[in-house]
């Protein structure tokens, strides 16, 4: 046990450090103890309102836009929260087991997340935004437009850089495109910190591999190697578009990405 929950049988607290039985169907918690008393048969939750393990950004995003997921805007809210003074952050890496469990935790939970306010380290919840944009079967920008992104970062020209930049968010599916536009927002925000002393170059050295990714599912050792350098340099870019652009796919309702 991580974080001290009550028994399902008898009620009283399973501490800290303690092992626990639960029910791979109904998700009942118990003290080894208790096991006798364990009511059966037990009545499986439903599972439709979890998120997947793995999916494409629209799996996640919220019916109505801004198209969000709520485990995006709930971290980036916490880190906002918090974390703002925290030198290194993005970089300073999160208690693995932690992040492990608690992406776990808010995955199964799907819409109605328990509160990040409970974890330490803001590194964790930080590690757990990461690796969940990690995770995804398809990184922000897609496959599809992963090649155009690539060469407008290759412009040489500021203005017309910015151009084909803007014109290629536009084409994003929309969950794509607004998360990326409220990342951006955020880390905009990360730049300007002088505590976190996270500039645009470090923050597009951490998230270059995570949003931009490959152009497929399985690159060759070859593309990694190519990739890594302008990956980073397309978030760089996008983190010079200014801030109205990105507030202009998200900025007029913001009120819907206070998660719930």
């Amino acid at each position: 046990v991580i974080r001290p929950e009550p028994c399902g049988v008898c009620g009283s607290r399973i501490r800290f450090g303690k092992t626990a039985i639960k029910c791979c169907q109904c998700q009942l918690l118990l003290h080894t103890k208790c096991r006798e008393q364990c009511p059966a048969p037990c009545v499986p939750r439903p599972r439709h309102h979890s998120w997947p393990r793995e999916g494409v950004l629209a799996d996640f995003a919220p019916s109505t836009p801004p198209l969000v997921p709520a485990l995006v805007v709930q971290c980036v809210m916490e880190v906002e929260t918090r974390g703002l003074t925290e030198t290194g952050l993005y970089r300073v890496p999160g208690a693995e087991q932690l992040v492990r469990e608690w992406k776990r935790r808010l995955l199964r939970a799907g819409g109605a997340l328990p509160a990040l306010s409970s974890v330490t380290d803001v590194h964790v919840v930080c590690g757990v935004l990461k690796d969940f944009l990690r995770g995804l079967k398809e990184p922000l920008v897609t496959f599809g437009l992963h090649p155009a992104f690539m060469r407008a970062a290759d412009i040489l020209d500021d203005a017309s850089c910015d151009t084909a930049l803007r014109h290629l968010v536009s084409k994003l599916p929309p969950a794509n495109r607004d998360t990326l536009a409220f990342l951006m927002m955020h880390l905009l925000r990360v730049s300007c910190s002088p505590d976190c002393k996270m500039d645009v170059l470090n923050l597009s050295r951490v998230f270059g591999p995570t949003l931009v990714g490959h152009s497929s599912a399985n690159p060759t050792p070859l593309a990694i190697m190519e990739d890594t350098p302008r990956q980073c340099k397309v978030v760089a870019r996008l983190l010079s578009l200014p801030h109205d652009f990105w507030k202009g796919f998200v900025g007029t309702e913001q009120e819907n990405l206070v998660p719930v």
